[in-house]
């Protein structure tokens, strides 16, 4: 396992395969790294669906509103629609690539409507630099999100069992 340098910084995403570990970057993203954890601590992430899993691209979640499959507001067909009940985030863009394993902000056409969904690169997708939020990496478990059922949507999706704040976990 991957040091962990920052816990007040680091996400512990629980998946069926296993942890997995995401350095959030406070410097370079604080308003998208203190929603990921407002999120992440009151357990709105448990249960939420991936719902755009696209090979050779990215794998994306978050949608706390239409996403959770162990709510009963449940709805596959609105996955990736949601967000959540706080206002959307301002772009934070950066000279950071989206490199594989980089988080970056899932958004509308409208670069300032970021709120609670986000994505990981399967691998360097150059193409979305300077375009989306870059906020985090994962440091250890990459292969548990390469492990991820593909689909837009998946017919039977992977969800993030728990995620948390390592300092809390």
């Amino acid at each position: 396992m991957a040091e962990i340098k920052d816990p007040e910084n680091t996400i512990l995403m629980e998946l069926k395969g296993g942890t997995v570990t995401i350095e959030l970057l406070p410097d370079v993203a604080p308003e998208h790294t203190a929603r990921m954890k407002e999120l992440a601590r009151a357990g709105k992430y448990d249960g939420v669906v991936f719902h755009r899993v696209i090979d050779g691209f990215m794998a994306q979640t978050g949608d706390v509103e239409h996403g959770n499959a162990d709510s009963d507001s449940f709805n596959m067909r609105r996955a990736g629609t949601g967000g959540s009940e706080l206002p959307d985030l301002p772009a934070e863009f950066s000279k950071l690539p989206h490199d594989r394993g980089t988080l970056g902000a899932a958004r509308s056409q409208n670069r300032n409507s970021a709120n609670s969904q986000f994505f990981i690169n399967f691998k360097d997708n150059s193409f979305l630099n300077g375009q989306y939020t870059v906020y985090g990496r994962v440091i250890d478990g990459m292969e548990h999100v390469d492990a991820i059922v593909r689909g837009e949507p998946p017919a039977n999706p992977d969800k993030m069992i728990s995620v948390k704040v390592a300092a809390d976990a």
